[in-house]
């Protein structure tokens, strides 16, 4: 069973992205990185995660391979800023009830890509 189906599929995983960006909304670190309109960001980052943990491949169709590093080297991603990602995500993801083998997923997978998304330092 993928994680995506364990969580409950498409609904969850847009639950934890509106979770997460209404974090990011108030967060001073993350909220300068972002356009005015988080609609974009939210719904690409919802269908990159059902792709990811094994949902659809829409993201993929809509906007090809992910190249996650390619397409944050734009923006300043230091360590403080790594952690405040982190920060929304682990709150997101407290307020869903989630199986623990597929949060213990979902938060190692998190921990690594932002990680290897810094590119500046502090």
């Amino acid at each position: 069973m993928t994680v995506y189906d364990a969580v409950g599929g498409d609904a969850t995983f847009e639950r934890i992205v509106a979770l997460f960006y209404a974090g990011v909304e108030h967060d001073p670190l993350l909220r300068p990185l972002y356009p005015d309109d988080l609609g974009p960001a939210k719904r690409h980052l919802t269908l990159f995660l059902i792709q990811f943990f094994g949902g659809h491949p829409t993201y993929s169709r809509l906007r090809g391979h992910p190249r996650l590093r390619a397409r944050h080297l734009p923006f300043p991603i230091t360590r403080a800023v790594r952690d405040a990602w982190i920060r929304n995500m682990t709150a997101a993801l407290d307020q869903v009830d989630l199986p623990a083998e597929a949060r213990a997923a979902m938060d190692q997978y998190f921990d690594a890509a932002a990680t290897f998304l810094i590119n500046r330092p502090e």
